[in-house]
């Protein structure tokens, strides 16, 4: 079984005396890692907030009830819970009335988990966030060699857990999860009664991968409103489909300043969506998978290393341009991403960026030098 990076801090989490909030996208593998941690051990009790019965069961808020229900129980997993009424309150009880039981709760949608249990569970609950599976990952799994010379395999079906581990059958997986699981979160709290829109919005955004995106553009091409596909974004983007990134700008007169490109958290998604996994001598968007690739893949890094940056493109009006920004303690950390390696002599810092923003460093990422920037 592939090792997940936050393995070790869910497990020292256990031992403390707060409720632990696992997030993610559905099929993340979230279930899975926690049925790994607790192999073997006994008084373990599994409820699915997609199932009635475990709404019947929590149904009834009181102390007495829950005492008598679970009592014997020292550990309590709650998968999807964001589907459960009062979840929040649920495990507040639990937390505080009963602080023998561990409770854990698994959540595939951050606008409703999160706003649930933000206000209850204030001081009494330990996040944590699981990525699809990540090149560092495995790296550690199998060696970076060998996951290297799979580089644009992962390009093009990306690193779902499923995914990964049913070589051959991707293409039927990534559909399955576009037709299905992709959306069941939306349906169902952004009370959305049919996906169609959704995909479309989707593909539309797929084929825009590294390029500024126009919300009113998009807006006029699904002949819906402006506020409506900003709706749409929000959502996707709390129930971990996509990812927005915004331009850097200090108030430079030519520098772009209110604008933002859309990722998706997932390559493999992306492909699927567009119907495309061509082999890359028949592909025209190897660019774009490589950026969406490299800052997906420097997300799940910095996260899992609990480094804080902000995160940007930058872009002037004259079309100047630099892919991929970081801005801690002050200093800017400037990334171009070029993946044919003919073009690294030729790649450099903007003048006018340098000009502006001394106090930088930049560095182009190609296929050769990618463990500088994901490992």
């Amino acid at each position: 079984m592939i090792e997940r990076t936050i393995e070790g801090s869910i497990i020292r989490d256990i031992e403390g005396n707060k409720a632990i909030l696992l997030f993610g996208a559905r099929q993340t593998g979230k279930t899975t890692l926690l049925k790994k941690l607790f192999h073997g051990k006994e008084n373990v009790l599994w409820l699915n907030g997609d199932n009635q019965d475990t709404h019947t069961l929590l149904d009834d808020i009181t102390y007495p009830r829950f005492k008598t229900l679970f009592g014997r129980y020292r550990t309590i997993v709650i998968d999807e819970a964001q589907q459960i009424k009062n979840i929040g309150l649920i495990i507040k009880i639990f937390t505080d009335q009963i602080p023998e039981i561990k409770i854990i709760a698994t959540g595939s949608s951050a606008f409703d988990l999160a706003n649930k249990t933000s206000e209850p569970l204030t001081g009494r609950k330990k996040e944590h966030y699981l990525f699809p599976l990540s090149f560092s990952e495995m790296c550690q799994h199998h060696h970076f060699l060998e996951e290297y010379r799979l580089l644009e395999h992962r390009l093009i079906y990306g690193y779902y857990p499923e995914v990964v581990n049913n070589p051959g059958l991707e293409k039927d997986i990534l559909k399955s999860l576009t037709d299905s699981y992709l959306y069941k979160d939306l349906l169902i709290w952004g009370n959305l009664r049919h996906s169609d829109m959704l995909i479309k919005l989707l593909q539309l955004l797929a084929l825009q991968i590294g390029n500024e995106v126009s919300y009113n553009e998009l807006a006029q091409n699904l002949g819906i409103d402006r506020g409506t596909v900003e709706r749409y974004i929000d959502l996707l983007e709390k129930t971990y489909v996509i990812f927005r990134l915004s331009s850097f700008s200090r108030n430079q007169r030519n520098e772009i300043k209110k604008s933002r490109k859309i990722y998706f958290v997932d390559n493999g998604i992306r492909n699927a969506l567009i119907a495309n996994f061509a082999t890359f001598p028949l592909r025209n968007d190897i660019g774009a998978l490589w950026e969406n690739f490299l800052i997906s893949e420097r997300r799940k890094f910095l996260f899992y290393k609990n480094i804080w940056a902000n995160s940007y493109f930058w872009r002037t009006t004259n079309q100047v341009e630099i892919d991929y920004i970081e801005e801690m303690d002050g200093f800017l950390q400037a990334y171009e991403f070029k993946w044919s390696k003919k073009k690294e002599k030729k790649t450099k810092v903007p003048s006018s960026f340098s000009a502006s923003y001394p106090n930088h460093t930049f560095k182009l990422i190609t296929p050769t030098n990618l463990e500088a920037f994901i490992l």
